[in-house]
């Protein structure tokens, strides 16, 4: 990257909201990655950055949250500029990881255009990214959102930027924060696919954590380490990772095979997978891998 430019309304991070890295399989050439500009975003972004996000989310961002990310110093709040205009951004934030651990489920709703200011935080279910011993003093970064105009996907923006968000908090001031993590949509493979390939790794299933235009969508956490944080470390750690991939496996794969019968079957799908979730949930609660 050329450079990133500072200035009075920009500076790092902090809030939380969904998180959705949006990217797909076409590719439009670029004519170098080198010619993108790293900026932090200002106020004057608001309405170009707006834009952009109705056209990535699924989420109808309330006004108040796009004041917050072009002029408060809470964010890390980092745009891609190619030939005058944004074609990426990355917007993150650094928590105590205390506050991760005191926080509840945020069950957002397009429609509810008071979520932004009752959100709570996070689900409970990411209260195991560290263990109890580090997370006293411990930062987390989240990743709120990160996306790239569908003009200029794969062509190394989303790495860019992510790669931005990295170099800043492994700094020597930033050695307090461990971990970095977000939430994303299950279906989300694209997103997916771009996370595990930057080594993180996958931590919680949420069921039911988004809901978008009136429909409940289950959600991951995905986690990477930094500055010398690591996961809890248990002697169950392998069998609980094998029981919860075991358990997402079938979860997506008994409801999907059921929703392509059509018809009835679809209502049936959707009571099986009612009750295979409540199932997994009590297998993954006695595990400890959901507390």
């Amino acid at each position: 990257v050329r450079d990133i430019s500072y200035n009075k309304h920009s500076a790092p991070p902090n809030n939380d909201i969904i998180t959705r890295v949006d990217c797909d399989c076409e590719h439009v050439p670029l004519c170098s990655v080198n010619d993108v500009q790293l900026r932090f975003l200002v106020p004057d972004d608001l309405t170009e950055v707006r834009t952009l996000c109705q056209e990535w989310f699924p989420i109808d961002y309330p006004l108040s949250w796009y004041e917050d990310i072009t002029s408060s110093t809470r964010f890390f709040a980092l745009a891609a500029v190619y030939n005058l205009a944004i074609i990426g951004l990355i917007v993150a934030e650094i928590k105590p990881y205390r506050n991760v651990n005191k926080e509840v489920i945020a069950n957002v709703s397009e429609s509810d255009s008071e979520y932004y200011i009752r959100l709570c935080g996070f689900p409970m279910q990411d209260k195991g990214i560290l263990p109890d011993s580090m997370g006293r003093n411990a930062e987390v970064g989240y990743i709120l959102s990160l996306g790239v105009h569908r003009a200029h996907r794969r062509n190394g923006i989303g790495s860019l930027l992510l790669d931005a968000l990295m170099n800043h908090l492994t700094t020597l001031e930033r050695h307090a924060v461990k971990a970095i993590f977000l939430h994303t949509l299950t279906t989300n493979q694209a997103a997916i696919f771009f996370y595990e390939k930057r080594r993180f790794t996958l931590h919680s299933f949420l069921p039911y954590y988004y809901n978008i235009r009136g429909k409940g969508k289950d959600g991951f956490t995905y986690v990477t380490y930094i500055n010398g944080g690591h996961p809890p470390w248990t002697l169950l750690y392998p069998l609980q990772k094998c029981i919860y991939f075991f358990a997402i496996y079938h979860i997506k794969h008994h409801a999907s095979k059921l929703r392509h019968t059509g018809g009835l079957c679809v209502w049936m799908a959707s009571c099986v997978q009612h009750m295979v979730r409540w199932f997994y949930h009590k297998l993954l609660t006695r595990f400890n891998v959901i507390e």
